[in-house]
């Protein structure tokens, strides 16, 4: 079965507005009557009950590439403001993907109750950028979400080498007042740093790396002391440093044009009207990409998976509960994950048996990824037993698998940190592949796994057929797995207190808010 896309559908895109939601577990839902709600649960309950081999057995490449044809159409829309197609959130491409997820669920027969759950974004845009340390480019690049340099002009001063790490206003002498703050990387955000050279009155900030490559992150939410911040790589920090140590002066210039908006977007939630309300197995993807490109791969081949797999579900009868999600804002930080998990009442949130997160499952010189979820590492219990659900999935599937770890890239992070067994599988984005890697899953050793991650590239050429067939069935059997039993899976007993403690306890461990380092 496949839905087929309605492009005159989409227009008018209309406007996102703000409002209330009911329950933040299923916001905003749509009126239906319990009559509407009983009548569907009868129809479909006569439906053969669902299994993990049968659901797998549903997933055809062609519906696959399908709708992934429909959200490059989507993406197009986009041109006429951004002179390229994208789905950056609040373009009109980001819209319209909302509106053709939204679209295809509500012509499912009433098999999913559908709601929506609409939040505040951070939104930022960097235009042109110079750096200039002593008479030398130093190579820079702005931070995601820094402001502009002052009325978005040049700005000069000296140089000033900042004690430590930055991580404390003590840090910072009377010397940054006027100057162009410099600062080792690690230890505490890129925004922390910012904003206490801020405070301290510097022009700028910039970042250098303590570990060989280039630098490039995120500030992450706004604060009223952040400055005009870069990253830059160590190589050409070290001779300004070595400068300073000697007692020599060394001047810089600073220049930003940037701007950094809030805006509304939202999530899109569907859950089946049967099964255990109270038992749920949630998965997710995000549906916006960067402005950069019209993000076919990432999250193309996640979120269209997910859509695929709710409508085959629509095949069969459930004994938990199925819940979708389709992120916005991941792009920006995990915004639409983040903000759900985070207002999850303690009684929704223990509803939620486990999450599952599925973005970039079709890199084209990929690699079949897992995330290293483990109890050992204080994971929330049961995100081990995802792992090994994977393990044999992907050998059930006869293909090798390897691990990557739980670092914060996806969104994932909100569930952790509200106590919530999560996990989930990749293909890889701009990580190197190994010569042993290649011997696993074929492919271009020291070659990015998507070659086009972040760029205008990430098109319909940029999808592996076999790589997201394989994703796209195992995620229908994680489905299909967790609807008919939770057997043998840990229960969700955490507590108020735990809930928090587990949450402020993960947040230390996050090198990533999403794809952008944040520390």
């Amino acid at each position: 079965m496949y839905v087929k896309f309605n492009p005159s559908a989409l227009l008018p895109l209309g406007l996102l507005v703000g409002s209330a939601f009911s329950s933040p577990a299923f916001p905003q839902q749509q009126p239906l009557g319990q009559d509407d709600i009983s009548a569907a649960i009868r129809i479909h309950s006569k439906k053969p009950p669902v299994d993990a081999e049968s659901l797998a057995a549903t997933i055809k490449t062609k519906n696959l590439l399908d709708r992934a044809k429909d959200l490059y159409t989507i993406a197009h829309i986009s041109e006429h403001e951004y002179g390229h197609p994208t789905r950056v959130i609040g373009s009109l491409g980001h819209l319209g993907t909302v509106k053709y997820v939204q679209q295809v669920l509500s012509s499912l027969g009433g098999y999913y109750t559908l709601g929506e759950q609409v939040f505040p974004a951070v939104s930022g845009s960097v235009y042109e950028w110079k750096l200039v340390l002593g008479h030398s480019d130093a190579h820079a690049r702005p931070m995601s979400l820094t402001p502009p340099t002052k009325n978005k002009d040049t700005v000069f001063g000296n140089v000033v080498a900042v004690a430590n790490d930055g991580c404390s206003e003590s840090d910072f002498g009377a010397d940054v007042k006027g100057a162009i703050a410099l600062i080792e990387r690690g230890n505490c955000s890129f925004g922390q740093k910012s904003e206490n050279a801020g405070k301290a009155g510097a022009i700028a900030a910039v970042v250098y790396n303590n570990e060989p490559g280039s630098l490039s992150g995120t500030l992450g939410t706004p604060q009223e002391h952040h400055i005009a911040t870069f990253g830059i790589d160590r190589d050409h920090a070290l001779p300004v440093l070595e400068k300073l140590k000697a007692g020599k002066e060394v001047d810089g210039s600073a220049y930003i044009d940037s701007v950094v908006n809030v805006i509304r977007t939202k999530n899109v939630i569907a859950q089946t009207v049967l099964g255990d309300q109270d038992n749920c197995v949630m998965l997710g993807g995000h549906s916006d990409s960067v402005e950069e490109g019209p993000g076919v791969n990432d999250d193309g081949s996640g979120s269209m998976t997910l859509l695929e797999v709710a409508v085959q579900l629509t095949k069969f009868s459930v004994n938990n509960c199925v819940r979708f999600a389709w992120w916005s804002g991941e792009e920006e930080g995990l915004l639409g994950s983040t903000w759900y998990a985070e207002h999850l009442s303690p009684e929704e949130n223990k509803k939620i048996r486990l999450f599952m997160d599925y973005d970039m499952l079709a890199s084209v010189n990929f690699a079949y990824q897992i995330y290293n979820a483990t109890d050992a590492e204080g994971d929330p219990k049961g995100s081990e037993d995802l792992r090994n659900f994977y393990i044999e999935g992907y050998k059930g599937l006869g293909v090798n698998y390897t691990f990557i770890p739980f670092d914060g890239r996806s969104d994932y992070v909100g569930f952790i940190e509200a106590g919530i067994p999560a996990g989930g599988v990749a293909t890889g984005a701009e990580g190197i592949k190994t010569p042993e890697e290649v011997e696993m899953f074929g492919g271009k050793a020291g070659e990015w796994y998507d070659p086009c991650y972040h760029q205008l590239c990430d098109d319909l050429t940029n999808l592996d057929e076999t790589a997201w067939t394989v994703n796209a069935r195992l995620v229908s059997k994680s489905v299909g797995k967790y609807a008919e039993s939770f057997e043998g899976f840990p229960e969700r007993t955490l507590d108020t207190d735990e809930i928090r403690a587990a949450r402020e306890e993960s947040k230390k461990k996050w090198k990533y808010r999403g794809k952008k380092l944040i520390m």
